[in-house]
């Protein structure tokens, strides 16, 4: 048997439809990318179908440093790039129209 040395973490995703995105759902030690995804394959059909899976060895995975992650922090000026940015559209648009409106309606 070989040493868990030989072994490397992977990490097991599953897609259920074409369109959906992959969701991680467990960890496994194997010896390489083609046995981590026969033995994900064989895990999954005694579960749930799905449409895909993956499998990413864990030292391949990288994350932002916690020293970086203050660049992930919201602007506060951003509004408009939230659906909440977009409640007053229509009284804008109807403000701007009236607006036009007048305008046409004056230079006659």
């Amino acid at each position: 048997m070989a040493d868990n040395k030989d072994f490397a973490v992977f990490e097991v995703f599953s897609q259920k439809t074409p369109t959906s995105q992959f969701v991680q759902q467990y960890s496994l030690l194997a010896p390489n990318h083609e046995v981590a995804l026969a033995m994900a394959r064989e895990n999954f059909l005694r579960r749930d179908t799905c449409y895909n899976i993956m499998v990413v060895k864990r030292e391949d995975m990288h994350v932002l440093p916690s020293e970086e992650r203050w660049a992930l922090e919201r602007m506060d000026n951003k509004d408009y790039r939230t659906t909440k940015g977009y409640a007053e559209l229509q009284a804008r648009w109807r403000h701007h129209k009236e607006q036009y409106e007048k305008k046409q309606a004056a230079n006659k």
